[in-house]
């Protein structure tokens, strides 16, 4: 008698493998629901030659940097790249041959509620995301760069005891979020919090077509004075680069966005000077 053949294995999803791989790597209580994931950009950059909002208008979904190319962070995400290897790790493997539009794409989670998002080492902007993207969402304590140990998911969550507990640079202290599937700017998002600075600027132009909310924090500012007095926390050139580009003794992000554009600055250098401005210039509320 013949044995029908087995049937062949249920391929399950790389974010499923993902998700239930870092779950297994996750302890301690159920995230706070109202808790909200947050995505810093700099919303005056942009991607591919056009402004960044302008591009996620046309496309509807915010993409992985695999996808754009682009980051405010390091440009790794390549086969063997150090993104692709910090994803192998963290994911064992989940994703090592999947197609760059099926990547997790990158945020913090906001358990400080701060007006000026996350992690605003990487922008003064950031999208705020729905409650449904928690349970999709996994976490590292800290970044995914430093090959974390500690690990969570909505479910089980201990990474905010350990960042409250650390001593970590303001714009280090982050829990980093890998959110799972896709972020549809229509669906996922509450709303685009920008700074004040943008106010009248093609920037707010380019917000408005989005189909989301706009809204707007406190606004980051720092003077060439108080600038100076933090030699220390990037280095002397970045003082004087920022020096250099200020306008009427200030800084403000919209300032750092057009050096940008003028393609006479190093944009790493310029990086360091938003930090230098992120850092001692943000909103006090």
């Amino acid at each position: 008698m013949r044995h029908p053949a087995p049937a062949p294995p249920i391929a399950v999803p790389a974010r499923d493998r993902a998700l239930a791989h870092v779950a297994s790597l996750s302890s301690g209580r159920p995230l706070d629901p109202s808790l909200r994931l947050t995505l810093n950009l700099h919303p005056d950059r942009e991607t591919a030659g056009r402004p960044v909002l302008a591009a996620l208008a046309r496309d509807g979904v915010y993409h992985s940097q695999f996808v754009t190319g682009t980051s405010n962070g390091g440009l790794t995400a390549h086969p063997g790249g150090d993104r692709w290897r910090w994803e192998s790790r963290i994911f064992d493997g989940a994703y090592d041959g999947a197609p760059a539009d099926q990547r997790p794409v990158y945020g913090a989670l906001d358990f400080r509620r701060s007006p000026v998002g996350a992690a605003p080492r990487f922008g003064s902007a950031h999208f705020r995301l729905t409650s449904d993207a928690l349970p999709r969402a996994t976490f590292c304590y800290p970044d995914s760069a430093a090959e974390p140990e500690d690990f969570g998911v909505a479910s089980g969550m201990r990474l905010i005891e350990l960042a409250e507990a650390d001593d970590r640079d303001a714009l280090d202290d982050y829990i980093e979020a890998q959110i799972h599937g896709p972020v549809l700017l229509d669906r996922h998002i509450e709303a685009l919090v920008l700074d004040p600075c943008y106010r009248g600027t093609a920037v707010e132009e380019e917000a408005r077509a989005l189909p989301l909310r706009t809204e707007w924090h406190g606004g980051f500012r720092l003077s060439v004075e108080e600038l100076r007095r933090h030699g220390d926390y990037r280095g002397e050139e970045f003082v004087v680069l920022g020096a250099a580009i200020a306008e009427d003794g200030f800084l403000d992000p919209r300032i750092v966005g057009d050096a940008a554009r003028t393609g006479r600055h190093d944009l790493q250098s310029l990086k360091r000077v938003w930090h230098c401005l992120a850092r001692f210039g943000a909103p006090l509320t």
